[in-house]
């Protein structure tokens, strides 16, 4: 259905050509070359202008999101994070009817469809070179607004990576882009999110990098952080320029809290090993109908807002309340055990939403409930502030596996660059709480494995995914018949050294087979031609010349996808064909498993 959309809108281009005095042929080759260069892997100025063109496509649909479920919640309860003004049973009914209203809809739905949030961009960037479905997408949108309307426990910016790098990638497809050029776009999209969510566009650009891509290049980042400026520009336009958090104090940080720093983010790395086990405890029931799963949500959720109204939303407004310190240590600590259970529940099982958010909210309670009970211990006072941005920054940066994003996010939250020594410090404890202590890499990477995809197993993965075949590709062929005459062939012998491409060579399948020019050049050597006049006809079949055994492969394919595709097929080399067939160009050029080793080093 892509492919003919894309084809469609293609001619429909074409077709107004004309009309406006554009030569068809000229605007065909442009746009042809233009893929041809994305097919490179530092094809900079091109990656540039798509990461402006989905920066800005992603931040309009998520500012669209944001804005219908924040409105509301708005005109009803004066705050989007307001849930606590409402009444005991609206705190029950409004989450317990959002959700079983979402399995009641969804729950015919296929489930592969129901796949959302970043787990699922991460498992369609490497596993399926960042195409992500349409359809996904749409769930993901309309899922995630009801959730956040319905005060769900979960989060924005997870729906918004997928929504920002959805849209990115189906500006891909659609533009019948090179796949390894949607991995660029991909991150542009997700950064784009993060920074029209949180407001912080330091932070997008590092998660895109450090979470989605995992890895950090020159061609990568410089359009990621342009859609990621851009994301949080037309955010600022719509919503302001407030960030979601704001700590305006220089926090100063005394050697002597050094010891606290240690053990609290011991603390935090337990805290992240309990929410991420508890989390995939739930993520295994997903055999159960939709509608079972969202109803126990719902239910616990509701039955949970009664008693700690806090849970509801992402609770960035409970985070705001502990950095201005006018929580108790019983609140904190009740809201750090209760939004712990619900959130790993209610995204375990499935709900539209995220857990970055509340990850940020459980470790910023339990933060300042430390640092309630560690300025008793201390010699020296610790700032509240202080407390609760450690536990934010090594709550996030552990569960997420993601520490550069997270510090780099408490750097743009604080404005305090005295945070950056503790943060750094904190961070470093839990993740290995978390890493070594635990075994575990992080919830996204759990989350995939259960599903059988293990994103870290190959290392050469995202090398080869960076760069296309069209651009590796040897463009020196010539197509044969099966015959050709003695004249022709020594024609063909006396060039530089070219692939031939015998038609028809194999009966068994219409791929061509291919030989150097070299063989040939020898077999007129050693063969004894007698009498044969130039205009006498050669059968290949009757040479023995030696041959590669090929397959075809388009020539949108990375190239990752070329080497799966030769070890696959147990070929040698593969035909480049373009993904429209053409009687004019049938084949592009030969890649053969050489040309992919030379590329990666070997």
């Amino acid at each position: 259905m892509l492919a003919e959309i894309r084809i469609w809108s293609w001619q429909s281009i074409t077709q107004r050509a004309k009309p406006l005095g554009l030569n068809k042929s000229h605007l065909t080759e442009s746009v042809e070359d233009f893929r041809e260069r994305l097919s490179h892997s530092d094809a900079l100025p091109q990656l540039v202008s798509l990461g402006v063109i989905s920066g800005i496509l992603a931040a309009l649909i998520i500012v669209g999101f944001r804005w219908l479920f924040e409105t509301p919640l708005l005109i009803a309860v004066g705050d989007s994070e307001g849930f606590e003004s409402l009444t005991r049973p609206a705190r029950f009914l409004l989450p317990c009817l959002g959700a079983i209203g979402l399995g009641l809809v969804f729950n015919t739905v296929d489930p592969a469809t129901m796949r959302v949030s970043v787990s699922h961009v991460l498992e369609r960037l490497h596993n399926n070179n960042g195409a992500l479905p349409f359809r996904n997408i749409v769930v993901q949108f309309c899922g995630g607004v009801i959730a956040l309307l319905s005060g769900q426990s979960v989060g924005r910016e997870g729906p918004c990576v997928h929504l920002g790098a959805g849209t990115a990638s189906q500006l891909g497809q659609w533009l019948g882009l090179p796949r390894n050029s949607l991995r660029t776009l991909v991150a542009c999209g997700a950064a784009a999110g993060i920074s029209a969510s949180f407001n912080t566009p330091m932070a997008g650009v590092i998660f895109a990098m450090e979470v989605i891509l995992m890895e950090y290049t020159i061609a990568g980042f410089i359009p990621v952080i342009v859609a990621s400026v851009l994301g949080a520009v037309i955010s600022q336009l719509v919503f302001g320029s407030d960030i979601s958090f704001d700590v305006d104090a220089r926090i100063g940080v005394e050697v002597a809290v050094i010891p606290y720093m240690l053990v609290a983010g011991l603390i935090f790395g337990i805290a992240a090993v309990a929410f991420t086990q508890l989390h995939m405890l739930f993520f295994r029931l997903h055999r159960y109908s939709l509608l079972l799963r969202f109803t126990v949500i719902g239910v616990v959720t509701g039955l949970i807002a009664v008693f700690v109204p806090e849970i509801m939303g992402t609770g960035y407004d409970t985070l705001a309340d502990a950095l201005n310190g006018v929580l108790t240590l019983e609140i904190l600590l009740l809201v750090v055990l209760a939004k712990l259970a619900v959130t790993a529940l209610a995204t375990g099982l499935g709900m539209f939403g995220g857990l970055i958010g509340p990850s940020l909210v459980i470790g910023g309670c339990l933060g300042g409930a430390l640092g309630l009970i560690g300025g008793d211990l201390m010699p020296v006072a610790i700032d509240p502030k202080f407390s609760v941005l450690l536990g934010m920054v090594a709550m996030m940066g552990a569960v997420l596996n993601a520490p550069m994003a997270a510090l780099v996010a408490t750097l743009e939250l604080s404005h305090s660059p005295e945070m950056i020594f503790p943060s750094m410090l904190t961070v470093v404890v839990a993740c290995l709480t978390l890493k070594q202590g635990f075994g575990s890499e992080g919830v996204f990477t759990e989350q995939l494995r259960h599903h059988g995809h293990d994103i870290l197993s190959d290392h050469g993965k995202g090398f080869l995914s960076r760069v296309g075949v069209a651009s590796v590709m040897n463009k020196s062929f010539v197509i044969c018949d099966p015959d050709l005459s003695l004249g022709q062939a020594k024609a063909l012998a006396s060039q530089p050294p070219i692939w031939l491409l015998v038609k028809g060579a194999d009966a068994d399948t219409d791929t061509p087979q291919l030989m150097p020019t070299a063989e040939l050049a020898r077999w007129l050597e050693s063969a004894e031609l007698g009498e044969m006049e130039a205009t006498d006809r050669l059968q290949f079949s009757e040479m023995n010349l030696a041959s590669y055994a090929s397959v075809e492969i388009d020539s949108l394919a990375s190239l990752h996808e070329a080497s799966n595709r030769l070890r696959s097929a147990e070929a040698e080399a593969l035909v480049v064909v373009p993904v429209i067939k053409s009687e004019a160009k049938p084949i592009l050029g030969v890649i053969t498993k050489t040309n992919i080793l030379n590329y990666y080093g070997m």
